[in-house]
């Protein structure tokens, strides 16, 4: 399938497939015209991708995960069996730390303005 209907199937646009594509992270295969052709499979690593951005991961996050991009994500990083490297599993845990400081750091800001506020 060609971009705009590999981008309506995963839910995205063809500009998000055009910028995972230049960062490694998709490698469509190319019509005798030159037009990018996406497999099913290609349409699932999107979806995976989107999944992981959407749990807070950064792109450089999930560019460390490209050997685990056709897997499903779990629902559980630390399960046992679960289709997951220790790698991986510490790099979640650090987003989650990171995450973690950038609530408390907005939660002072907010509180400082509040205090100023409740005059």
């Amino acid at each position: 399938m060609r971009i705009a209907e590999a981008a309506r199937a995963a839910g995205t646009t063809p500009r998000a497939l055009r910028w995972y594509q230049q960062h490694g992270l998709l490698e469509p295969r190319r019509s005798p015209a030159g037009y990018r052709d996406y497999d099913e499979r290609a349409v699932q690593r999107v979806r995976h991708i989107r999944e992981l951005l959407n749990l807070g991961f950064t792109l450089t996050d999930v560019q460390t995960f490209v050997d685990l991009l056709d897997r499903e994500v779990p629902a559980d990083f630390t399960q046992p069996g679960s289709p997951i490297c220790h790698f991986a599993l510490e790099k979640a845990r650090a987003r989650l730390a990171a995450l973690d400081e950038r609530i408390a750091a907005a939660t002072r800001i907010r509180d400082r303005l509040a205090e100023r506020l409740a005059e």
